[in-house]
């Protein structure tokens, strides 16, 4: 079954540009591999049935790689011995449909992230603005753990915006505890943040329920220094996949600095930087 979806999968959609003397019509599996984040004899191992237990964090690198639907995401699950995905778990599974549009958004800065606010894949344009944010493991991936327990990001509030964002992620992270119950990484997050910070248990001893939908953010640059961006938030139905996109007034200083970080960051023509897995 992955032989048979790796040979369906198109290079060019997954970034990779073919030349007159490629054979593979698909994915080649080193390919996979590497955008997966797994050993390409890992993979071997997988195609031939000869590793009988990967772990859902390989699945779902797979299932993105190779543009599974929903309904082939939860087989492939199934076909591992694990079960798929199920109601009061947060999915955060990248549908075919919202990676093209990831992909063909390369003017603007734009990243996914799941109903917990952690980063599931980022274009190029958002990792030269951001700072690579993909590079981090675990809880370093989180927006409310990086706001009340990270080091410093680029973005820059005076107090009033920080402590009206401070109360908004809270809120939305609430509704997002309530709508999924079951799901151990967010009860394990929220935990957390309850324990070592004092202001993030302040704010969710208040019970605020929100959804986070779009601000304004300034972003010191290293290179370009200050900019002011439009944060608009699309939320993915069915799924509660989050696409943020920053953008700029057309004409204005803030869109020239996007397009000179766009050219001195040597952003590629390529596709989203996408969570790897461990080997």
């Amino acid at each position: 079954m992955l032989r048979s979806w790796r040979d369906r999968a198109d290079p060019g959609e997954a970034g990779i540009q073919v030349g007159r003397n490629r054979r593979s019509a698909g994915l080649r599996r080193e390919e996979v591999a590497l955008a997966a984040g797994l050993s390409v004899d890992y993979l071997t191992r997988l195609e031939q049935g000869r590793s009988q237990h990967p772990s859902p964090q390989v699945l779902s690198a797979l299932a993105r790689t190779l543009r599974l639907t929903t309904a082939e995401r939860d087989h492939l699950f199934l076909l591992a011995g694990l079960l798929a995905p199920s109601a009061g778990v947060v999915d955060a599974h990248l549908t075919p449909g919202v990676q093209r549009l990831v992909e063909r958004m390369r003017d603007l800065p734009v990243a996914v992230f799941d109903a917990r606010w952690t980063l599931v894949t980022s274009n190029p344009l958002w990792d030269a603005l951001m700072g690579s944010p993909l590079e981090g493991t675990g809880h370093e991936r989180n927006l409310p753990w990086q706001i009340f327990l990270g080091a410093p990001g680029r973005v820059r509030h005076d107090p009033g915006e920080r402590k009206a964002l401070e109360a908004e992620v809270v809120a939305d992270l609430r509704q997002a505890n309530a709508r999924y119950p079951h799901d151990r990484e967010l009860a394990e997050l929220v935990g957390v943040l309850l324990a070592e910070s004092t202001r993030f248990a302040e704010l969710w001893a208040r019970s605020d329920v929100s959804t986070h939908t779009s601000d304004r953010k300034t972003i010191e640059h290293p290179e370009v220094g200050m900019l002011t961006l439009d944060c608009d938030v699309l939320t993915v139905q069915g799924t509660d996949l989050r696409i943020v996109a920053y953008s700029a007034e057309t004409g204005s200083a803030d869109a020239a600095a996007l397009d000179l970080l766009r050219v001195i960051g040597q952003v590629p023509d390529a596709a989203p930087h996408t969570e790897a897995v461990p080997r």
